[in-house]
């Protein structure tokens, strides 16, 4: 079994071809973004010269995203990035964005353990199994491609409780997602 704490060694060849060294076979810049999407740190180096280009395919790989039309970074972000290069602050920016997407990770983790681990008294309110299907496909949508989410959980019908604590716990759930729509669109 391939040791996973080690990142991936890719080898490009003179050709451009990327060579999974693990698995001594040729992949695709598509297959790279698959092992970063499953949680899986890459190395690619250029194997004549040793030099890293790791970052230069990460930067293809969102350069290509970005071109489909699955758009993450919206134009002011990346003219703020542009801007970054060419002021003082390209010192600050790159620990500014590790700390946001470490930031972003850790909200994650803690949503989805209250959404798993949480009895909901909200079940047995008739029509909440379809909303919180709904919730699932739009956290899978939002956060299906980063490490550490699962997509689904335990079902959570198991507690009835008054309808005023219903209520409670109604605007309690609307005011998190308010909570995380804003978040969400700060990033």
């Amino acid at each position: 079994m391939a040791d996973t704490e080690k990142p991936l060694l890719i080898k490009r060849y003179a050709s451009r071809r990327l060579y999974n060294t693990e698995t001594s076979d040729y992949v695709t810049l598509e297959d790279v973004a698959g092992f970063i999407r499953a949680g899986r740190e890459v190395q690619i180096v250029d194997l004549k010269s040793g030099d890293d280009l790791t970052r230069q395919y990460l930067l293809q790989i969102v350069a290509e995203h970005e071109s489909k039309g699955e758009s993450v970074l919206p134009v002011h972000v990346l003219t703020d990035l542009v801007r970054s290069y060419t002021t003082g602050m390209q010192s600050v920016v790159p620990q500014f964005l590790a700390a946001s997407f470490e930031m972003l990770r850790d909200s994650q983790t803690k949503m989805m353990e209250n959404l798993t681990t949480i009895p909901n008294p909200l079940a047995a309110m008739p029509g909440f199994d379809a909303l919180r299907k709904q919730q699932e496909a739009f956290l899978k949508t939002v956060l299906g491609g980063m490490p550490g989410w699962s997509g689904s959980g335990p079902g959570r019908e198991d507690a009835a409780t008054p309808a005023a604590s219903k209520e409670e716990e109604l605007a309690a759930i609307k005011k998190q997602l308010a909570d995380l729509q804003n978040k969400l669109s700060k990033l």
